[in-house]
């Protein structure tokens, strides 16, 4: 029999929402739960993120009128996701469905404001069951000086500061064009300086959510450290019954009476494990993950018989590097008229204004990394690039970040592709933006290419000409905002072995797991629930309250 330091009744590895939603659900039981985060801040994937639930058949969408059901849900799933196995199973999948309304009524008891993303599309919206008003939810912004003493400091901060609610991100990217644009950013403006007037500092997006979680978790006095990676799983005759972490610099041997939960992120930050798994080239340069995703929780589930499934996935997205070493993403820009993306043989190769996982996946099967954005000169006027708005920075061009020239052959040469190619891509592509039909990708043809493009402008808000120099051209490579794939669970959150047995007291959900979305990025937010649901759901199992 192990001797132990300490004992809990639920240990959770990792402080990301899974994990304040499965502490929560222990606490709610009168048990306890304990959450070890190896990192010296709270919040995980979840605090760094676009703050976005997809959950189908919401109760916001019969509020609305929205028509939507649980098969509604399944059908699309099952369209867009696919069987590929144990870890999108139907059992899984009607977990999720009929989990994740219940779990917005969990949350929202507890004081969750939710908002619905109204006119968000599913990203596949054309497939069976999938629905242009979308099936996401954002939340209010949240005062992070509510949370009390020195909890607001080890909080999580996301890549924006800017405390936008709902679908406020995609118009004030349309400042310069839409009225909605400027009441955005009106809007935004007046709340910042209404908190700062009351001494409040909101937060928007995957923070705010996580400062909520924690304020909840924090008012029922469960117990989160920082600093206090796990090493080891326990294991006694073929169940897990503990862990081992650090306290004061030495290992701390912790039982776990009722089982541990895995939500310890993927493997984005792992060099070697990227090139173990997945599609190459690669490179931790270009991830936005949380700091805290290396990976070792995976291989320590591996080294007691966990399965693992979709390795060579992740939540792609198209990024670039400029000269001050941040990395931008792009999926609000490139969809926007007056902008493409090219390969090395100065050739289109995908929808751009598809989703950026689809768009990811499109760059690692054209063969080429980098490609190439090419920008028309209307689009650095219009539109921000990434999330900088104004004149472009000199430093860009400078640094050769980005790069320009009056003609398109002047710029062919620069970016080192075929000049008669490019210009053959412009011209017929020129073609297609006049008419408003993509006759090569169908760019437009579909709500959701439409969702970040320009409604002023016309026959298609989405594609626009090449005609008015200079343009512009900027490497984009397949970014990330994590993995996909790890641990393989079935529809109880339960770790597989390779038999498809149980291993029994371990539990995983979010990015160190295969997502029940497969492969696929099925709406806003479709990495985010099921880390929530399943999470919750584990640990309504390990207490014996198994969800039906």
């Amino acid at each position: 029999m192990a001797s132990w330091d300490e004992s809990a009744d639920f240990v959770i590895v990792g402080s990301g929402g899974g994990s304040m939603v499965a502490a929560l659900a222990v606490a709610d039981a009168g048990k306890r739960p304990l959450i070890l985060e190896k990192t010296d801040k709270i919040g995980g994937s979840t605090a760094m993120s676009g703050g976005v639930f997809w959950i189908p058949n919401h109760p916001l969408q019969a509020r609305d009128g929205v028509a939507d059901s649980d098969e509604k849900g399944r059908t699309y799933l099952d369209a867009a996701v696919g069987d590929l196995g144990p870890a999108t199973s139907r059992a899984r999948k009607d977990m999720f469905l009929k989990q994740g309304p219940r779990l917005f009524d969990y949350l929202k008891a507890k004081g969750m404001p939710f908002v619905r993303c109204d006119g968000w599309s599913d990203y596949h919206d054309d497939l069976p069951g999938g629905m242009a008003e979308g099936r996401s939810l954002a939340v209010e912004p949240f005062n992070v000086k509510e949370l009390p003493g020195e909890w607001a400091s080890k909080l999580r901060r996301g890549l924006s500061a800017l405390p936008v609610r709902g679908v406020e991100g995609r118009q004030l990217m349309l400042l310069k064009r839409t009225f909605s644009g400027k009441v955005a950013a009106l809007k935004l403006g007046m709340r910042i300086i209404k908190a700062k007037i009351q001494g409040r500092e909101l937060v928007g997006a995957g923070t705010a959510i996580q400062g909520r979680m924690l304020q909840m978790a924090v008012r029922q006095n469960i117990d989160i450290r920082i600093n206090s990676g796990v090493s080891e799983l326990i294991e006694d005759n073929g169940r897990i019954t503990g862990v081992v972490t650090q306290k004061n610099g030495k290992p701390w041997r912790v039982e776990a009476r009722e089982g541990v939960l895995i939500n310890a992120g993927g493997f984005s930050h792992n060099e070697a494990m990227r090139k173990q798994y997945g599609p190459q080239p690669s490179s931790v340069a270009w991830t936005n993950a949380n700091p805290g995703d290396t990976g070792e929780m995976i291989q320590v589930a591996k080294a007691h018989g966990a399965a693992l499934d979709f390795m060579d996935g992740a939540v792609w997205i198209l990024t670039s590097t400029p000269p001050s070493g941040e990395r931008y993403i792009h999926v609000l820009d490139i969809p926007k008229p007056h902008c493409i993306l090219v390969n090395q043989k100065g050739q289109r190769y995908t929808n751009e204004a598809q989703s950026y996982m689809a768009n990811g996946q499109a760059l690692y099967a054209n063969g080429d990394v980098p490609v190439w954005a090419i920008i028309e000169s209307r689009h650095r006027d219009r539109y921000p690039w990434s999330f900088n708005a104004g004149k472009t920075p000199q430093s860009w061009f400078d640094s050769g970040y980005m790069k320009s020239s009056e003609t398109i052959e002047g710029l062919a040469e620069q970016i080192n592709v075929p000049p008669a190619n490019l210009k053959a891509t412009i011209e017929r592509f020129n073609g297609f933006a006049r008419k408003g039909i993509d006759k090569d990708f169908g760019r437009g043809s579909k709500a959701y290419d439409l969702v970040f493009a320009d409604p002023t402008h016309g026959p298609n808000p989405g594609l626009g000409a090449f005609e008015k120099p200079p343009y512009f051209a900027v490497a984009i490579y397949p970014g990330d905002v994590g993995t996909f794939g790890g641990i393989l669970t079935d529809e109880f959150a339960r770790v597989l072995k390779e038999d498809g047995s149980v291993l029994q007291g371990l539990y995983a959900t979010g990015n160190s797991t295969a997502s029940v979305m497969g492969k696929t990025y099925p709406g806003a937010g479709a990495s985010i629930s099921p880390a929530f649901i399943f999470g919750w759901v584990a640990a309504r199992h390990a207490l014996g309250q198994a969800p039906n």
